[in-house]
């Protein structure tokens, strides 16, 4: 799996499998793409190792987006 350091995935990048923001890319054999939310993104995650010939996995986001959160308040 890999994690990369400057966030590939947009707001405008959507789950498959719900719509909500995807912070998970799966690159399959031939080119196509398959982008998933965190929770479906877990889900699926030991399906699509066996699948992927990449995982860009960016749900420590969501902690950095929490904490901002936190000291706002």
């Amino acid at each position: 799996m890999t994690t990369a350091l400057a966030p590939t995935l947009t707001a405008a990048d959507r789950c498959d499998r719900c719509g909500a923001q995807a912070f998970i890319r799966a690159r399959l054999t031939g080119g196509s793409e398959l982008h998933f939310c965190a929770h479906h993104g877990r889900a699926h995650l030991e399906a699509l190792r066996g699948i992927a010939e990449e995982i860009v996995d960016e749900t420590e986001r969501l902690h950095a987006q929490e904490q901002a959160a936190v000291t706002e308040v």
